[in-house]
């Protein structure tokens, strides 16, 4: 058995860098009975340090949609999947004629890089900022797309357009667009975690909230949504939990131990 959960909206409120008391332990009963629990998230490197304590033994964790693989013990990057500037510029040119006014940032395993009109939400100190042909200047995990007026649905849908099959559109966060390298989901990450591992995909039970989770969640042998998730995770959940709020993951969780 393996449990693999996505943190922000699902384990933790959006944003939050603490896990609750009682969600803590009951990661620390799973950590001792020798299950895994991990975490499969959108968040980048630089937002993590938080839940390192929080691992467990097995050590690994899953971030950037997918795109980087870590081990926590050892501070190392496992696998990094991404997007090299070349063709990234390239992707960047085609939405900003098929969505003027985009801003633009390039998120890199050692931090994030923003256009001259990027605001930025969670950054806390200086960031290189500039043209992106000039600070883009190693492997990408993910390419940020935000827009001050385009409504986010829109945004998501034209964007998705200009991108086409050359590398994975999604989205966390109403207004924000994330585009991984071509096939990076978080699905994928967690399928060669898990083959690594020798745990079959009927035996992962996933826990989400919003669309980026959906490959996850379809591809798990069981998918569990909490109670406030976007209505796409909803409809693809086998079961639900609990809203976040209320600590629905470890709820779950809790039972799903009890009865083992």
């Amino acid at each position: 058995m393996l449990v693999a959960t996505d943190l922000d909206g699902t384990l933790v409120p959006d944003a939050g860098d603490v896990v609750p008391d009682y969600t803590a332990g009951v990661l620390r009963r799973f950590d001792e009975a020798g299950i895994p629990v991990v975490f499969v998230t959108g968040r980048p490197l630089r937002r993590m340090d938080g839940f390192w304590p929080h691992v467990g033994a097995h050590g690994l964790a899953v971030v950037s949609n997918g795109a980087v693989t870590f081990d926590v013990a050892e501070r190392r990057i496992v696998s990094l999947s991404g997007i090299e500037p070349a063709p990234g510029l390239a992707l960047v040119d085609d939405i900003a004629a098929a969505v003027p006014g985009s801003w633009f940032a390039v998120e890199c395993d050692d931090g994030v890089r923003l256009d001259p009109d990027y605001v930025q939400t969670y950054t806390s100190g200086p960031v290189p900022r500039g043209p992106l042909p000039e600070v883009w200047d190693r492997t990408a995990v993910k390419l940020l797309v935000r827009h001050p007026e385009v409504e986010p649905v829109e945004l998501q849908e034209r964007v998705s357009d200009a991108v086409g099959e050359r590398a994975t559109v999604t989205w966390s966060v109403s207004g924000l667009v994330e585009i991984s390298a071509a096939g990076v989901t978080k699905a994928s990450a967690l399928a060669t975690l898990c083959e690594r591992l020798g745990v079959p995909a009927a035996d992962v039970t996933a826990f989400g909230d919003m669309p980026n989770d959906l490959a996850m969640l379809g591809w798990a042998g069981t998918a569990v949504a909490v109670a406030d998730a976007h209505e796409s995770v909803l409809a693809a959940a086998d079961r639900v939990a609990p809203p976040c709020r209320e600590e629905g993951v470890a709820r779950v969780l809790e039972e799903l131990l009890d009865r083992a």
